[in-house]
């Protein structure tokens, strides 16, 4: 009498339609071996190219004074590696203050665009009100205007407001992306309104709506925005530059400019400063990685 336990039955099920998914994609044929290795090649050439400047950059950074980062056969692995590098940084620059400096201005423009953009994609999507094309319209055209072609304008404003050598004069001009609003619209656009209607004969609000049915539901689109507002503002470079004159509020990647202006034949510190300033980017996707692929699909397109 046969003992299998229900899980691996249920397992070994799963495979099987994976197989038989597989074979129906490709017209009930195997993959011959040839087009196998050929994908497998072409997709570590990609992992090649896009990791390895990271790589060589994390290696440069870690080795030590004596060891030589020009030799004509590259070592990825350091001899002996040292974090002496990113001591030197700390000394040479106020590298901790510019990065708490950076850190202030993306976690404002992620609330400030994750709050913005979900209550203007909700309205877009949900709300019936007169000028609802016209304002999608306006999003789509704010897309295509270059930053360089606003950015003199946007300083005359706010020297105006008087916000000038301020961290609240960097971040609000990126306060609400366009393309996060039209994320947003498009992953709310996504649900189904019988939920929502379900509510709405319940006398549910417009907000209680949004906050407990239409938001919760969309949590990947928000990973999403948040990621692409953390990197917007961490990586910003030009607003920051001329808007910022008191080195006490510089950026990290203003600070980070000095580095590569004063120390450009010390490899090995521009290495450790670039390490810094990718390491905070790199944590934030490995905590988001899981809403941030499900959320490409919520904010998708309709075809």
């Amino acid at each position: 009498m046969s003992t299998t336990a229900p899980g691996t039955t249920a397992r070994a099920e799963r495979r099987r339609e994976r197989r038989a998914a597989r074979l129906a994609d490709s017209g009930g044929r195997r993959m011959p071996l040839w087009q196998l290795v050929l994908r497998y090649l072409l997709l570590l050439a990609v992992l090649a190219l896009m990791i390895g400047p990271f790589l060589w950059q994390l290696s440069t950074s870690l080795k030590g004074p004596t060891e030589d980062i020009y030799s004509r056969t590259p070592q990825l692995i350091p001899a002996d590696p040292t974090l002496g590098n990113y001591a030197k940084v700390a000394d040479l620059i106020p590298v901790w203050d510019f990065a708490l400096n950076s850190l202030k201005v993306a976690v404002t423009n992620v609330l400030t665009n994750c709050a913005g953009a979900a209550l203007a994609g909700y309205a877009l999507a949900r709300l019936r009100f007169k000028g609802r094309r016209v304002a999608l319209v306006a999003f789509v055209m704010a897309m295509l205007v270059p930053v360089e072609s606003i950015i003199i304008a946007q300083f005359m404003t706010m020297r105006e407001l008087q916000l000038n050598n301020t961290l609240i004069g960097v971040v609000l001009p990126g306060c609400i992306g366009a393309m996060n609003v039209l994320l947003m619209r498009n992953a709310f656009a996504n649900l189904p309104y019988e939920v929502e209607e379900a509510a709405y004969v319940d006398g549910a609000s417009a907000w209680q709506r949004f906050l407990y049915i239409a938001l919760p539901s969309v949590k990947g689109t928000l990973a999403v925005v948040a990621i692409f507002a953390f990197m917007g503002a961490w990586d910003d470079f030009l607003w920051p530059l001329i808007v910022l004159s008191d080195q006490q509020k510089f950026t990290l990647t203003i600070g980070l400019d000095y580095l590569h202006g004063a120390f450009a034949d010390n490899q090995r510190l521009v290495a450790a400063g670039t390490i810094i300033a990718v390491a905070p980017l790199i944590v934030l996707f490995a905590c988001l990685q899981r809403y941030f692929f499900r959320g490409v699909g919520e904010g998708a397109v309709k075809g």
